[in-house]
């Protein structure tokens, strides 16, 4: 027995190396896993904080979408509000004018007359009667009724046909008092057919050949427009600072304001 005592102290010695041992493996494990849980809560509150984030970007983009949306439709309804001002002024105009006229030819009762316009012609100045007879005699058809041709085909959308009549209304009646506003109308087919190059060229002629017509406003305006959907943005703010300039009553500068403050 006494002989086995230092073989069971060794014994005992051992195991007790073994459990301390034991111990402080485990002890270690749980501060391991303690800082790895702890790391790991930090890391999906980041990830939370990011999401969050990116979530409130997102509501800030869509509003903004929204915003710039609702701008581009307001903006759209003024033109239109714009031509339809323009329209009616020019009927004003051209029933003043037929009024003041004492001379101006009335037609025979159940023969149309191209001396008139119709329902659904441009309300524009309309040439004299020496002056529409004189010419009518070279090319077969009043400038009154060929003008009215070209602008029923703007009217109707069909805009391949308004440029030809134009283009053909500019050849055969370049000094009659239609051109300035055909210059316009040819102008208003090339944008609608997006073709802002052109557009540009046809308002052009009519503010330097015309700078006191009354579509003036108008037509630097839509060069500005045009500029702008070409990425002429320098050339864009040229023009629409003239409509604020030189025509700051009209309804164009309203539109050219808030087309300006868009490009900045």
């Amino acid at each position: 027995m006494i002989k086995n005592l230092p073989r069971l102290a060794l014994a005992s010695s051992s195991l007790f190396l073994a459990v301390l041992y034991t111990g402080c493996a485990k002890h270690a494990d749980f501060v391991n896993l303690r800082q790895e849980l702890r790391t790991s809560v930090r890391e999906q509150a980041e990830a939370r904080t990011q999401v969050q984030e990116q979530q409130k970007e997102l509501q800030r983009r869509l509003k903004a979408l929204e915003v710039a949306k609702e701008s581009s439709e307001l903006r759209q309804r003024l033109e239109g509000l714009a031509g339809q001002v323009h329209a009616l002024e020019d009927r004003l105009a051209q029933f003043e004018e037929a009024r003041q006229s004492p001379t101006r030819h009335v037609p025979e009762a159940g023969r149309p007359s191209d001396d008139l316009p119709t329902l659904t012609v441009p309300i524009e100045p309309v040439p004299t009667p020496d002056q529409e007879s004189a010419v009518a005699g070279l090319t077969g058809i009043s400038p009154t009724a060929a003008f009215n041709l070209a602008y029923n085909d703007y009217l109707s959308g069909r805009y391949d046909l308004s440029i030809v009549g134009f283009q053909r209304f500019l050849e055969d009646f370049p000094s009659t008092s239609l051109a300035p506003s055909a210059y316009y109308w040819l102008g208003e087919s090339y944008y609608h057919k997006k073709d802002y190059v052109r557009a540009m060229q046809a308002f052009e002629r009519l503010v330097t050949e015309q700078p006191e017509h009354k579509k003036v406003s108008a037509a630097l305006f839509k060069i500005g427009l045009a500029a702008a959907e070409t990425g002429d943005n320098p050339k864009a703010r040229e023009y629409l600072k003239r409509v604020l300039e030189e025509y700051s009553t009209s309804n164009e500068a309203i539109l050219a304001k808030n087309k300006l403050a868009e490009l900045r």
